[in-house]
């Protein structure tokens, strides 16, 4: 047996400090995000917003629905409206952040699994990885630098492929 590490690095910024300035408009646009989300079932609110190579931003939100699990969450309502509106645009950030109504989320919102493959298989069509920022509504903001940080030993497309 051998034993291994995963090791996952990420900037971590307190309360939006030494952001860069794409990087804040990119946590402001996600918070505007916020108001367009649909969640009377969780009251937990996500917004995000992605940024392209050429500046273009699309924003999205989390969308609840009584018959779970037929609800998106904000990252895929983003990142699915953009490759359906841009197929060829290359994603080169997302932020992500949220608001619940009974609580302070003070903790970086992070992609569920299910965002995370999404991305993965964004960043392996478009042969780039995508900058992930991640904040709360208030303490630190963490940012990594490709999915798979988020998400070591991802599925990849390759293993669906049958040899004989």
């Amino acid at each position: 047996m051998k034993q291994k590490k995963i090791i996952i690095n990420y900037e971590e910024y307190e309360d939006g400090e030494n952001l860069s300035s794409k990087d804040l408009q990119l946590v402001i646009e996600a918070t505007n995000a916020l108001s367009g989300s649909y969640a009377p079932y969780s009251d937990f609110h996500v917004g995000a917003a992605l940024m392209f190579e050429n500046g273009g931003i699309v924003r999205g939100s989390n969308q609840e629905n009584a018959a779970y699990p037929s609800g998106m969450c904000a990252e895929r309502v983003a990142i699915f409206h953009a490759q359906s509106e841009n197929p060829d645009a290359v994603i080169i950030s997302l932020a992500i952040t949220g608001r619940a109504d009974h609580f302070i989320s003070d903790e970086p919102i992070t992609p569920c699994g299910s965002c995370r493959q999404v991305i993965a298989e964004i960043e392996k069509r478009q042969n780039k990885k995508i900058r992930i920022i991640m904040k709360g509504e208030s303490g630190v903001t963490k940012i990594v630098s490709g999915i798979e940080s988020l998400l070591p030993m991802m599925f990849h497309e390759e293993k669906l492929k049958k040899t004989k």
